[in-house]
């Protein structure tokens, strides 16, 4: 009868420890990445009431959220993200709340903890775009010109023409064309000159009797110096025989202007976005566009071995086997940019199991209230024979 005692206070205990599971897996079903826990038990044999066995990890998916944050990250399928603390412990995590620091480091919001990246060689490094925050400053080494030079015009004049040099100082420069068509026809005089009024450039341009560009008279060169250095722009007038550029036609008023093809100062980025296989797409404020780091997945063999931490990260003993790829190949799922992860916690089973949990710790209890009303019976019953 002793026995009864310990088989109901060993269900009391497993039960609440059961409850524990289930109130943390509630307390955390809006935490992003957060996986739920089961508890099983098991009979130890020789009517001595009941144990837990493990505690088991439900792998299930949680559903994708979109939150409008560009760097934030969801996986759709297998794998984990991987986290470095300053000492290089690494963790684990479903739970992709990531944002830029001030150094250009992808980190963890809520741990500060630096994302993984994937090299080249398949190595771990860390996701930063510090060489990628700015562009350096380009010189412009080309001018296109459109429209149409009259031939009844003897002059024409295309001002503001913004040009870059080697450190990202802007300059602009004044084209002016003079009609030579007393001397030679259709054909004009070119002359380019800086914002002091400097001429870095002269030239002749010619077109054939149909208006379009002759061949080795379609382009001038200019020659701008700067900053202890001089850089080369061509200026083009368009193709031989093509109406793309500049043209010289009867009966139309001249339209000259200019387009200014390259260079630029010092930019930065505009926007960035995930793509499905992790590699983060950067767009400058110029339109360029460039690849940044792709982020590291890590596949375990048995994420059951896997220890629960601090919010949703997890850690893995020395034991654990663990590699790492990239996302959207193998086995490893895709990312999902600008998303997160839900908490895969169901409520409406956490509730069931809630009072599944408090009908056995009910029955437990009641067996213990039992066992001792029979064993003061049996007391009573023993004291007053041996009166």
């Amino acid at each position: 009868m002793l026995q009864a005692l310990f088989n109901g206070l060993s269900g009391l205990f497993g039960f609440s420890q059961d409850l524990d599971k289930i109130g943390n897996n509630i307390s955390n079903m809006n935490t992003p990445g957060f996986r739920g826990q089961r508890t099983f038990f098991e009979n130890p044999g020789d009517g001595i009431g009941t144990r837990l066995s493990q505690d088991v990890t439900d792998l299930s998916q949680g559903n994708t959220e979109q939150t409008g944050t560009s760097t934030d990250a969801a996986i759709q399928g297998k794998g984990l993200f991987i986290l470095r603390d300053g000492q290089g412990n690494m963790f684990y995590t479903r739970e992709g709340h990531f944002q830029f620091d001030a150094s250009g480091y992808l980190v963890d919001d809520v741990t500060g903890y630096r994302v993984a990246a994937i090299n080249s060689s398949g190595g771990l490094t860390d996701f930063t775009i510090a060489d990628l925050q700015t562009l350096p400053p380009q010189a412009t080494t080309s001018v296109n010109f459109t429209g149409n030079l009259s031939n009844n015009d003897t002059s024409q004049q295309v001002t503001g023409i913004q040009v870059y040099d080697s450190s990202g100082t802007v300059h602009s420069l004044t084209a002016t064309f003079t009609n030579n068509k007393a001397t030679t026809p259709n054909s004009w005089a070119v002359v380019v000159k800086d914002d002091a009024g400097n001429t870095v450039g002269t030239g002749e341009i010619r077109f054939d009797n149909s208006g379009t560009p002759q061949a080795g008279y379609n382009s001038v060169a200019i020659q701008l110096s700067a900053n202890g250095s001089t850089q080369n722009i061509t200026f083009g007038f368009g193709a031989p025989g093509g109406f793309s550029g500049a043209t010289e036609l009867t009966g139309t008023s001249s339209s000259i202007g200019a387009k200014v093809v390259d260079g630029h100062a010092v930019i930065g980025i505009s926007q960035v976005s995930l793509d499905a296989s992790g590699v983060l797409q950067i767009t400058y404020t110029d339109n360029e566009k460039k690849q940044g780091p792709q982020l590291a997945l890590a596949n375990v063999a048995d994420e059951q071995m896997l220890q629960p931490g601090q919010g949703a990260l997890y850690t893995a003993n020395p034991g654990v086997q663990m590699t790492y790829g990239k996302a959207n190949s193998g086995l490893l799922g895709k990312i999902v940019g600008g998303s997160l992860e839900q908490s895969n916690v169901d409520l409406t089973r956490e509730l069931t199991e809630m009072i599944i949990v408090q009908r056995g710790y009910q029955a437990s209890s009641r067996v213990l209230t039992i066992t001792d009303s029979m064993l003061q019976q049996l007391y009573s019953s023993t004291g007053g024979g041996g009166g």
